[in-house]
C-alpha cells in the first residue's frame, strides 16, 4: 500500500496529490460554509436589535458576503498546491491565475467598503436627498474606475508586465481629459461641496447676484431657482458657489426697520406718546417681537421716528402681513394722538416773467 502512495505522477506523489485534494475540499467546503454563517448572524442580530447598527461587523459581514466564489477556488487551489511541485510553465500559469483572482477579490472589497461608507453617510442625512444620492452614485462611478484601474495595473505588475510606459500614457491622457472637461468637473465637484456642506436646500428662497428665486431643483451640474415672476432660472454649480449666495430660507426669524416722519408742529406731549403707541401695536400683532422706537433724527422736513421690530416666522408672507396690520393700526391711533405725518411732495416749479424788454425780444419765461 505504502508503494503506491509513492507512485509518481506530474512529478508528485499520490500521497501529496491526496494530501492536496483533501486540503482542497475542505477549504473549499469550509469558507464558503464560514461566509454563510457570519450573514445569518447579521441578519439576526439586525432583527433582534432593530435601529442599532454595529458599523465593523456589519462591514466584515458585507465584505464576507462579496466574497467571490472563484477566489475561495483560488485560495483552496493555493493551500493544496503548497506541497506540490509543478512544471515551471505550469506553476507560472498557476501564479498569474492566483494573482488576478486576488486583485479583482480586493477591487471587490474595496467597492463594498466605498458603498458601505458611502450608505451610512446617507442614512445620517435627515429626509429624501436627490442631490445626495445623485451624488454618492457620481463618487460610486468615479471610485470604481479608480479601484478597478488600480486593481489592473497592481496584477500586471505582478505578472512581469512593464507597467511604467502605460502609466506615463494614462497621465498624459488624464491630463488632456481633465483639460477638455475642466468645466464639467467644476461643477460636478461643486455639485459634492453642496451635497455635503448643504449651504441651501429644496425650497428655500435665495439670492444670487441679480437673480433670486426659491430652488426648486438641485441636479450635478446645475440649480435651477423659481423666480416670483414664475420664470426658471438655471444656474451652473461652480458658479453657484462663486456668487455671494443670501439664503433666506435658513431666517429663525425677520428683522423689520421702517421711519415714521411726523410733523415739527406735532407738539412734544404727543411726541414722547410715540414710542409707547407703537410698541403698544407691535406687541398687539401675531407672530412680532418689539425691539424699539426713538426719534432718531430731526431732518429739514420732518421728525423722524426710527422702529424696529421681529417677525417671528421666517415667511415672506408674514412679514408683510404683519407690516400691513401694524400700519393701519398706526395710522388710527396716531389720528386719536394728533399726530399726523409729514407727505414728501415734489418742489413746486415756480415761473418768474421775465423783464418787458425781454418779452419784446421773444424771450421766454424761466423755470425756477
Amino acid at each position: 500500500m505504502r508503494a503506491v502512495w509513492q507512485v509518481s505522477f506530474l512529478g508528485n506523489e499520490l500521497g501529496a496529490w491526496a494530501v492536496a485534494v483533501a486540503v482542497f475540499l475542505v477549504t473549499f467546503t469550509v469558507l464558503p460554509l464560514a461566509a454563510r454563517l457570519i450573514s445569518r448572524r447579521r441578519r439576526r442580530d439586525a432583527a433582534a436589535r432593530p435601529g442599532q447598527v454595529h458599523r465593523a461587523f456589519d462591514l466584515a459581514a458585507l465584505l464576507v458576503a462579496q466574497t467571490s466564489r472563484l477566489f475561495l477556488w483560488g485560495v483552496a487551489v493555493w493551500l493544496a498546491s503548497r506541497d506540490l511541485t509543478f512544471p515551471p510553465k505550469l506553476e507560472r500559469w498557476l501564479t498569474g491565475t492566483l494573482v488576478v483572482l486576488f486583485w479583482m477579490q480586493a477591487a471587490l472589497w474595496a467597492m463594498t467598503a466605498v458603498r458601505f461608507a458611502i450608505d451610512a453617510r446617507r442614512q445620517r442625512a435627515s429626509g429624501p436627498d436627490t442631490l445626495l444620492k445623485s451624488s454618492m452614485e457620481v463618487i460610486v462611478f468615479g471610485a470604481g474606475i479608480v479601484v478597478w484601474g488600480v486593481a489592473f495595473l497592481l496584477a500586471l505588475d505582478n505578472l512581469g508586465v512593464e507597467i511604467r510606459p502605460l502609466l506615463a500614457g494614462l497621465g498624459i491622457g488624464g491630463i488632456a481629459l481633465a483639460l477638455a472637461v475642466q468645466t464639467v468637473l467644476a461643477d460636478l465637484l461643486a455639485s459634492l461641496s453642496i451635497a455635503l456642506d448643504k449651504p441651501f436646500g429644496l425650497g428655500d428662497f435665495l439670492t444670487v447676484d441679480d437673480c433670486q428665486g426659491s430652488v426648486e431643483h438641485i441636479g450635478v451640474k446645475s440649480t435651477r431657482l423659481r423666480s416670483i415672476s414664475g420664470e426658471q432660472i438655471i444656474i451652473s454649480n461652480g458658479d453657484l458657489l462663486k456668487a455671494r449666495v443670501r439664503n433666506y430660507g435658513r431666517l429663525l426669524e425677520r428683522r423689520a426697520l421702517f421711519v415714521l416722519a411726523v410733523h415739527y408742529e406735532t407738539p412734544v406731549a404727543a411726541l414722547a406718546t410715540v414710542p409707547r403707541a407703537v410698541r403698544e401695536i407691535i406687541e398687539a400683532t401675531p407672530d412680532t417681537r418689539f425691539d424699539r422706537c426713538h426719534l432718531l433724527r430731526c431732518t429739514d422736513t420732518a421728525l423722524e421716528f426710527e422702529v424696529v421690530y421681529f417677525v417671528t416666522r421666517p415667511e415672506y408672507k408674514a412679514y408683510a402681513d404683519a407690516q400691513h396690520s401694524i400700519n393701519l393700526r398706526i395710522l388710527e391711533r396716531f389720528r386719536t394722538m394728533e399726530v399726523s405725518f409729514v407727505a414728501t411732495a415734489p418742489r413746486p416749479v415756480r415761473l418768474h416773467p421775465l423783464p418787458a424788454a425781454a418779452q419784446d425780444s421773444g424771450g421766454q419765461q424761466r423755470l425756477i
